[in-house]
């Protein structure tokens, strides 16, 4: 399941929190303790061995993949899926609600204790997950009883179907519930932030599939669900392999793409403005006099100033435009999408004109061995370029975009230039 972590909370203490989020918060949980005791029922000795059963293969699971979590952890900041799903679904469908939440506890705190209390997880954000966790398995328990139970039979249409509601239930109430509190604590949160990427997303699903399985394994072939292991455990190095590829696309001083990553994301690009014969622009950026910043006051104060301009780039631009950092103090920026004619250039050159003038407003505070140092009089110096008008390749827009920036700073620097169109050959000219 995944830990809900708001990159702008700070780790969302939950004292600090909005009075919206704490009562989101506490509400969830409230509500998730009325439904145990709502359906507190005495299980039978065999539904005492299941949910036992269940938690010890949860436990093996568990440190079975402990390093490959803990790498994976160290691999990205984001959050991710611990794939605990397997079991604490399969709980809710074969237990009776009071055991299987005992189960989704007792995997939950087997978590805690392995990986997200090293992590430094907070634990009042481990157990908002947990809630969540049980009121998806109590909403995925009342679709499997109400279409009649587990299937019974080769052909079982209604359980079948039942399964499959019940997998789409479990995963839409826990991405609705931490999409919420991910909401309440952050002022601004885009689509991917609030519900994750969509392959995250499909590998939630895949794992609670394979849940769905390994309950019915176990409704008719106990001894199947030693199967079940072997993929999970590849879903986990797959993940990790994933996330691994991220942290090679990522300038590690910015948190936006390297050069190499831009580059490809920016082909991929203009070939789709191509196909569509659309309006894309490309934006570089250069600090002013940076230089000055590392000689003044050290590299690692740089460094510091490097991310605090990556984060402003990243908060003035859209979703979906394609941020990156080239080295040294340069960034770039994508602008996919942008309206044909006279209105596409207008808003290109209204967002280098605001990146611009959030970069001369900004202030950055840095901790140093002598208090708190403000770094300010910060500037940038902009030149863009249009695709199709100055370039149809992003070889090409690239260096108008370059030839504007050097104008830029020739002329004084803090300012935005823009190209003119380029002479492209037709093919048959060329021949």
């Amino acid at each position: 399941m995944d830990e809900p972590s708001p990159p702008t909370s700070g780790g969302w203490d939950l004292w600090r929190l909005p009075a919206r989020a704490v009562a989101l918060v506490l509400g969830v949980e409230v509500a998730a303790v009325a439904v145990v005791i709502a359906g507190i029922s005495v299980p039978t000795p065999g539904a005492v061995g299941l949910a036992a059963f269940l938690t010890l293969l949860s436990v093996v699971h568990t440190e079975l993949a402990t390093g490959i979590e803990r790498i994976r952890r160290r691999a990205a900041e984001t959050s991710y899926f611990d794939l605990s799903s397997v079991w604490t679904f399969a709980a809710a469908l074969l237990l009776p609600p009071v055991l299987a939440t005992a189960v989704i506890a007792a995997v939950y705190l087997h978590l805690w204790q392995r990986v997200w209390r090293p992590a430094k997880v907070p634990l009042h954000r481990h157990v908002y997950t947990t809630a969540t966790v049980v009121l998806a398995a109590y909403a995925a328990n009342a679709v499997v009883q109400g279409a009649g139970g587990l299937p019974t039979a080769a052909v079982d249409v209604a359980g079948v179907a039942g399964i499959g509601l019940a997998v789409l239930l479990y995963v839409l109430v826990n991405t609705v519930l931490v999409a919420a509190v991910i909401a309440c604590t952050s002022e601004r949160v885009g689509v991917r932030e609030l519900l994750g990427r969509w392959d995250d997303n499909a590998l939630e699903v895949a794992t609670v599939c394979m849940g769905g399985l390994a309950a019915v394994a176990l409704g008719f072939t106990p001894g199947l669900i030693a199967l079940v292991l072997p993929p999970i455990l590849v879903l986990h190095r797959a993940v990790l392999v994933h996330q691994l590829e991220e942290v090679a696309c990522t300038d590690a001083k910015t948190g936006l793409l390297n050069a190499a990553a831009w580059q490809v994301q920016g082909a991929r690009t203009v070939r789709q403005v191509h196909r569509s014969q659309g309006t894309a622009a490309v934006l570089i950026l250069d600090l002013d006099h940076f230089k000055l910043v590392n000689d003044s006051h050290g590299h690692l104060v740089g460094d510091d100033v490097l991310a605090a301009v990556a984060a402003e780039l990243r908060a003035t631009v859209r979703e979906q435009d394609v941020v990156g950092r080239f080295g040294g103090e340069e960034f770039v920026v994508l602008l996919p999408d942008l309206p044909p004619g006279p209105s596409g250039d207008t808003e290109m050159r209204a967002v280098a004109e605001r990146i611009r003038k959030r970069v001369a407003c900004l202030t950055v505070p840095v901790g140093t061995p002598d208090g708190v140092l403000t770094v300010r009089g910060l500037s940038v110096s902009v030149g863009g370029a249009a695709v199709p008008t100055d370039g149809t390749s992003l070889e090409q827009v690239l260096n108008a975009a370059d030839a504007s920036l050097y104008a830029a700073k020739r002329e004084g620097r803090n300012l935005v230039r823009f190209a003119g169109p380029v002479e492209v050959p037709s093919p048959r000219s060329a021949t």
